[in-house]
């Protein structure tokens, strides 16, 4: 598999043991289970301890109309349509070749059966890039926070719907059809755009930063 000069994240997603690489500063690969309770960033100097985030979910603990306390709550749905929408501007939703993809993006990773590049705060398939990796749970913008990889944000999401009740499903970083009916059904009764996607308003009402 050929070298991602400027990548500076480390691929390790769920049952997958292919990493990324990079030139600049080789780390040694590895892999990483899942599920597990909190997953940690993909460079040691960003923290994600999500401070508060307990503190939101003990207003809620299960499956229903959040606390009118819950400081998460407080972006508008329109902060959330326009958000999303952004992103969904953005995506370069057409195939190109590798050389392509390297011109035009500094971060493409390799995550689960799929290359994503990075662009504004949001990840999106980069199809193309490598035709025997283009398995995609979801087409579409993946909200990112921390320098973690898609996976890493969906399993944080997956782990805070979760404890609040709303998702029942696999802890895989995979934003299937289950976690996104989660997703759906948290942003109603948040009083979120019904998106049923990772966007950062979202990613801001579950306290993960």
């Amino acid at each position: 598999m050929a070298a991602m000069p400027t990548l500076n994240a480390q691929q390790a997603s769920p049952g997958q043991t292919t990493a990324t690489q990079q030139t600049s500063k080789p780390k040694a690969t590895g892999t990483r289970a899942f599920p597990q309770s909190k997953v940690q960033p993909t460079q040691a100097t960003t923290a994600n301890s999500n401070p508060g985030r307990d503190k939101k979910i003990a207003n809620n603990p299960g499956h229903g109309k959040p606390a009118d306390n819950n400081i998460g709550r407080r972006k508008t749905t329109n902060d959330n349509r326009n958000n999303y929408a952004e992103a969904m501007r953005r995506y370069r939703h057409e195939r190109h070749d590798h050389d392509w993809w390297k011109q035009h993006y500094i971060v493409i990773v390799l995550v689960g059966g799929g290359y994503y590049y990075q662009d504004s705060g949001y990840w999106y398939p980069a199809w193309g890039y490598d035709p025997n990796y283009e398995r995609y749970d979801y087409d579409g913008p993946i909200y990112t926070y921390g320098n973690l990889l898609p996976d890493q944000v969906i399993v944080n999401v997956q782990n805070a719907l979760k404890e609040l009740g709303y998702y029942t499903g696999d802890i895989n970083g995979s934003l299937g059809v289950n976690t996104r009916r989660a997703l759906t059904a948290y942003q109603q009764d948040y009083g979120l755009d019904a998106t049923g996607v990772v966007d950062e308003p979202t990613v801001r009402a579950l306290g993960l930063i």
